[in-house]
């Protein structure tokens, strides 16, 4: 991981702006300090993703759930195209596509649809008991840790951190932007959804190579505008053999109300007898 000076770093939102209008699609070059080794992490080019889709198309429904395939390493400059799959009285399916140096990094296919009155409402997705941020230690703390992790700050409310050899692959992080001018929209959401490292990292007692192959999110709030800042999230890995884990993610508004709820499957290039010890 090549070092980054921390007087120099890329804002989202200056990041964003780096996505410029390039015939009928996007292109741009991501910063070092945006980096995860020498890709974009997941939830970067996921944010991308939906950043070109919703400049593509202006009047798009609320957007209900997404799907990310990440097909390679997201290496130089990187052109993100967007095109809509069908679109119906109340619904719209888009997709978008990130190529780079490498050739394909990234798929994205998005389901934007109109709210409907009914009768019924249920919602059973409890936030965990926490405090406020500041009554929590830091969470990133620990050494090595990639360039793109520098511009999120976390509290650590639960669970353990990465290669604590902790009994339980879990966490409960409060997170937030570095970049106070953030929107709080949607985009900045997805990126920091996926900001934590991948929950079965808390099994080894050493740094391992992962890959998140595919990412799943259900978009539980239409409008999950949050002008705090915080948010709450909770990353459980529910499984780890055969050298992939599946994960689950929520995450909260600091009033409770859930944002969204993920599931993720990642490579995990490591010693497989170091997460046979849970059940």
């Amino acid at each position: 991981m090549s070092e980054v000076n921390d007087s120099i770093m890329t804002e989202f939102g200056q990041l964003l702006e780096g996505l410029r209008n390039d015939g009928d699609s996007f292109t741009i070059e991501l910063p070092l300090d945006w980096l995860q080794g020498r890709t974009a992490y997941g939830g970067l080019s996921a944010a991308l993703c939906l950043e070109a889709t919703t400049r593509s198309f202006q009047s798009l429904p609320p957007l209900r759930s997404a799907h990310f395939s990440f097909v390679g390493p997201a290496v130089g400059v990187l052109r993100v195209k967007a095109d809509i799959v069908r679109q119906g009285k109340s619904t719209v399916f888009t997709r978008a596509e990130i190529v780079g140096e490498m050739g394909v990094a990234a798929h994205a296919s998005f389901c934007f649809g109109m709210s409907r009155a009914a009768e019924y409402s249920y919602l059973s997705v409890p936030m965990p008991a926490a405090l406020e941020p500041e009554n929590y230690p830091e969470y990133f703390i620990w050494d090595n840790r990639p360039n793109f992790m520098r511009h999120f700050e976390g509290k650590l409310v639960a669970g353990a951190r990465p290669n604590t050899a902790a009994a339980q692959p879990e966490m409960t992080v409060w997170l937030r932007h570095r970049d106070q001018n953030v929107d709080g929209g949607l985009v900045a959401l997805l990126a920091l959804a996926d900001a934590l490292p991948p929950a079965v990292f808390v099994l080894f007692q050493e740094p391992v190579p992962i890959s998140t192959v595919t990412w799943s999110v259900d978009f539980i709030d239409e409008a999950p505008v949050n002008a705090e800042g915080w948010w709450l999230v909770k990353s459980a890995a529910e499984s780890a053999c055969n050298g992939f884990s599946t994960q689950n993610i929520t995450i909260w508004a600091p009033d409770g109300r859930p944002a969204l709820s993920a599931r993720q499957n990642v490579a995990v290039f490591g010693e497989p007898s170091l997460i046979e010890k849970w059940a």
